[in-house]
């Protein structure tokens, strides 16, 4: 059986994902203020390698954990969320099947406990 990655189109289609997913956040004014000073271009390249290994792409993430590249952001679950809205947004635009749009959903999940923290950075 084909992975999640092979279904839905390959390195392109995470490529077009993730644009689209950062398109969505950086204009969701509760989002886009948080990525303020941050290299857009490094950041995607993160992600897309980050989505592709995932979705069972032949890449390995080598990446922070989950919970290093969050720690102090002061992610709340509304903030989570909003994320995980914007990428079913995303996924459904770049026209993933729902089923498939379903499982992602709920391999991120688990996810959520590592990334929300909702305490504010010290300034």
């Amino acid at each position: 059986m084909a992975s999640i990655f092979d279904q839905i189109g390959g390195a392109s289609a995470v490529s077009a994902v993730v644009d689209e997913f950062y398109e969505r956040v950086m204009a969701d004014p509760r989002l886009g203020g948080r990525f303020t000073g941050t290299d857009m271009g490094k950041l995607k390249a993160h992600q897309r390698s980050f989505v592709a290994a995932a979705l069972g792409g032949p890449q390995e993430y080598r990446g922070k954990t989950m919970d290093e590249a969050h720690a102090g952001l002061g992610i709340t679950g509304e903030d989570f969320d909003a994320v995980v809205g914007h990428l079913a947004g995303a996924l459904t635009h770049c026209d993933v099947p729902q089923d498939t749009i379903a499982t992602i959903a709920g391999a991120l999940a688990p996810l959520r406990d590592q990334v929300v923290d909702g305490e504010v950075p010290v300034a």
